[in-house]
C-alpha cells in the first residue's frame, strides 16, 4: 500500500507548514543555535527551550504538563481508563496492569528506591531537547541527529556503527546506554531509515512515545523488560536487511516492524497465560481467554500513540491503518499460534507463490520475521544465548514459586525442582525454534544471516545437551530423570 499517498500527501504538507509559520515567531530566540553549537550558558537557554515549549503548546490548543513540568507524571499508573480513539480501536491506558508483585522472590527490599533512581537517570536530557527543537522549527539535519548525550558518546556510538551485525551485545549496550537501550536504539533506526523525515515525526513526540514504551516494561522482569525489547528490535533490523526482503520493503513497512518489535511485550507481568487464566485476572475476562497478554500489549501501544500524539498529525485512515497493522504484527507473536502461522508459512513456500509486491505478503512475512525475531536467542552467540536462557528460566520460576505460595498448580516448565535450563531449552529449540528458523532458512536461500544463525543454533542446542549430560550423570538412576527423552514442546515463548 501508498506510504505518503497523493491523497494524503498535500493535506499533511499543509498542516506541516502552518504549524511552522505558528511557531517562528515563538521560536526565534533559539535562531542563533540553528547553525553552530551551544554559546548560552546552561540555565538561560534552558530558559529559551522552555518558552518556545510553552508558546508550542499554547498555539495547538489547551495546555498540558511540558517536558520540564511534572515530568514524573509520565512514569505514573493511569489508573485502569480504557480510551477509544476517532479510529475506533479499543486501547488500553498506560500502567493499566495490576502489578504482579514479584518482589518477595529473590528481590531486594529497596527495589522501589532503584526504580525511582533509575526513572530519574532515564528523564530525557536537556540536549535531546535542544536538537529536538530544530525539528520543531521545521529544520531537517542533512546530517545524523546527534541523539546520544556527551556522557553516551564513544563506545555506545561505536556500537551503533555496528547494530546490524549478528553478534551485537544488547545487554553491554544497555549498560552503556544506562539503561536507555530501547529509546536510543530505535532513534537511532528511525533516523538510519529515514522514517523521522519520511513520516514529519514530532522529535519531543517521538522522545515521549518511546519514553513510555520503554518505562512500561517491568525492570524487575528477568527476561520480559525493555532489553528483551531492544533485543527482539536489532533482531528485526537484521531481517529487514535481508537482501530478498529489503528491496521490497516501503517506509511504512519499515515502521510498522520496528514499532511492533519495540512493543510486542509492553507492560509484560512477568508470568504467562494459563496463570492469568487460572487466577481469573481481569484480562483474562476481557480477552475471552485468547492472546490475552498480546492483546494487552497491542493495546496499551495503541493507548500510548494516543496519549502521546505521535501520530496525530497524520490522517485518520493512515492513524487507523497503521494501527491495525501493529495489532496483526504483536498478536502474531502468540506461541499458541505457531503451528497455523508455520503451515501457512510451509504452504506458501511449497507453492513458491509468496510476491512480496504484494502488501498482504509483505505484511505477512513482515510477521514471520516479528515471530523470529521474538524467539532468536538460541540462534545467538553462546555467550549471549546462554544468558538469555538463564533469564527466561528465572522467570519460569518466578512464576513457579508464586504459584506454589498461592497453592495453585505449578506451570509447566516453572518447576526448579524438576525442569532444568538444558532441558527446557533443548526441548525449546527441537520443538519450537528449528522448525520456524528452517522455513525462514527457505525464504531467505540461506543467506548469510540465516547460515550463521543456524550454525549458532546446532552449537548452542549441542552445547545444552552437554550440559543436560553433567546435570543428570550423577543422578542417572533417579527416577523422573530420564538421560535421552526431552521435553514435549514448551519454552521461551511460552508467557
Amino acid at each position: 500500500m501508498p506510504v505518503l499517498s497523493r491523497s494524503w500527501a498535500s493535506e499533511l504538507g499543509r498542516r506541516l507548514a502552518m504549524r511552522e509559520e505558528s511557531s517562528t515567531s515563538s521560536a526565534c530566540a533559539l535562531s542563533a543555535h540553528q547553525h553552530g553549537s551551544l554559546v548560552l550558558e546552561l540555565p538561560e537557554l534552558i530558559k529559551q527551550i522552555k518558552l518556545a515549549w510553552k508558546s508550542r503548546h499554547s498555539l495547538q490548543g489547551p495546555k498540558k504538563p511540558g517536558i520540564f513540568e511534572n515530568e514524573d507524571s509520565l512514569c505514573q499508573p493511569q489508573g485502569d481508563g480504557r480510551l477509544r480513539g476517532q479510529t475506533g480501536v479499543l486501547s488500553e491506558r498506560r500502567g493499566s496492569y495490576p502489578f504482579i508483585d514479584l518482589r518477595l522472590l529473590n528481590t531486594t527490599v529497596h527495589s522501589g528506591e532503584i526504580g525511582t533512581k533509575k526513572k530519574v537517570k532515564r528523564l530525557l536530557s536537556f540536549q535531546r531537547y535542544f536538537h529536538a527543537s530544530r525539528l520543531l522549527r521545521g529544520i531537517v539535519p542533512q546530517t545524523s541527529l546527534h541523539l546520544l548525550d556527551e556522557d553516551y558518546l564513544g563506545q555506545a556510538a561505536h556500537m551503533l556503527s555496528k547494530v546490524g551485525t549478528w553478534n551485537f551485545d544488547i545487554f553491554l549496550f544497555d549498560r552503556l546506554t544506562n539503561g536507555n537501550s530501547l529509546v536510543t536504539l530505535l532513534c537511532h533506526l528511525f533516523n538510519v531509515y529515514g522514517l523521522i523525515h519520511h513520516f514529519q515525526l514530532d522529535m519531543v513526540k517521538l522522545h515521549r512515545f518511546l519514553g513510555m514504551v520503554q518505562e512500561d516494561y517491568h525492570s524487575q522482569n528477568p527476561y520480559h523488560n525493555a532489553v528483551h525489547a531492544a533485543d527482539v528490535t536489532q533482531a528485526m533490523h537484521c531481517y529487514l536487511k535481508e537482501p530478498k526482503l529489503a528491496r521490497h520493503l516501503t517506509p511504512l513497512d519499515i515502521f510498522l516492524g520496528l514499532m511492533a518489535a519495540a512493543a510486542h511485550d509492553v507492560d509484560h507481568p512477568g508470568v504467562n497465560q494459563p496463570f492469568l487464566i487460572k487466577t481469573k485476572h481481569h484480562l483474562a475476562s476481557l480477552y475471552q481467554n485468547t492472546s490475552v497478554l498480546e492483546s494487552h500489549h497491542w493495546r496499551s501501544t495503541v493507548g500510548m500513540l494516543r496519549e502521546s500524539g505521535l501520530l496525530s498529525h497524520l490522517p485518520a485512515h493512515m492513524t487507523q491503518d497503521i494501527e491495525q497493522q501493529l495489532g496483526s504484527l504483536i498478536l502474531a507473536t502468540d506461541i499458541s499460534r505457531q503451528n497455523e502461522f508455520l503451515g501457512r508459512f510451509k504452504s506458501h513456500l511449497d507453492n513458491n507463490d509468496i510476491n512480496l509486491e504484494d502488501a498482504e505478503h509483505r505484511h505477512f512475512v513482515l510477521q514471520i520475521a516479528l515471530k523470529c525475531a521474538d524467539i532468536c536467542n538460541p540462534c545467538r552467540v553462546w555467550e549471549l544465548s546462554r544468558q538469555w536462557s538463564e533469564r527466561v528460566c528465572e522467570e519460569f520460576y518466578r512464576q513457579g514459586d508464586l504459584e506454589r505460595s498461592c497453592d495453585l498448580e505449578i506451570s509447566p516448565l516453572c518447576n526448579q525442582q524438576s525442569d532444568t535450563v538444558p532441558v527446557i531449552q533443548i526441548g525449546f529449540i527441537t520443538y519450537i525454534v528449528e522448525p520456524l528458523f528452517e522455513e525462514w532458512t527457505r525464504f531467505t536461500d540461506g543467506s548469510l544471516l540465516t547460515e550463521s544463525m543456524m550454525g549458532h543454533l546446532r552449537k548452542n542446542k549441542s552445547q545444552w545437551r552437554q550440559l543436560r549430560h553433567k546435570q543428570q550423570e550423577p543422578a542417572g538412576d533417579c527416577p523422573g530423570q530420564p538421560l535421552s527423552k526431552e521435553p514435549e514442546g514448551g519454552g521461551m515463548g511460552v508467557p
